[in-house]
């Protein structure tokens, strides 16, 4: 598990990934449905870089994203149930938008 502290942290993670799995950044584009462009400006650190295509790009990469508190929990390690599961918190925003446009 790797600790992310920055966007640096995060595009360093992401490039670092890509070219373990052989993948251009072309390549990587294509499985997450951004521009190259895009994925290059990311590895690069730029900021701006909106969620919602980071965690297109981390799923193309078969990486997830937690968060997890700052204040730890039997030393180092934080507790699990205070985890926040972005995937869950996506997939709950995902399923009130649908809810909304039917007009629930």
């Amino acid at each position: 598990m790797a600790e992310i502290n920055s966007i640096l942290d995060l595009s360093s993670l992401v490039r670092g990934r890509r070219q373990a799995l052989g993948l251009s950044q072309a390549e990587l584009a294509t499985r997450a449905d951004v521009s190259r462009q895009w994925v290059s400006a990311f590895e690069l650190g730029r900021p701006g870089s909106e969620l919602r295509l980071i965690l297109r790009l981390l799923e193309a990469l078969e990486l997830r994203l937690s968060v997890d508190p700052l204040d730890e929990v039997e030393g180092d390690r934080p507790a699990a149930s205070d985890s926040v599961d972005l995937d869950a918190l996506l997939e709950a925003h995902r399923e009130a938008k649908v809810e909304d446009e039917r007009g629930g």
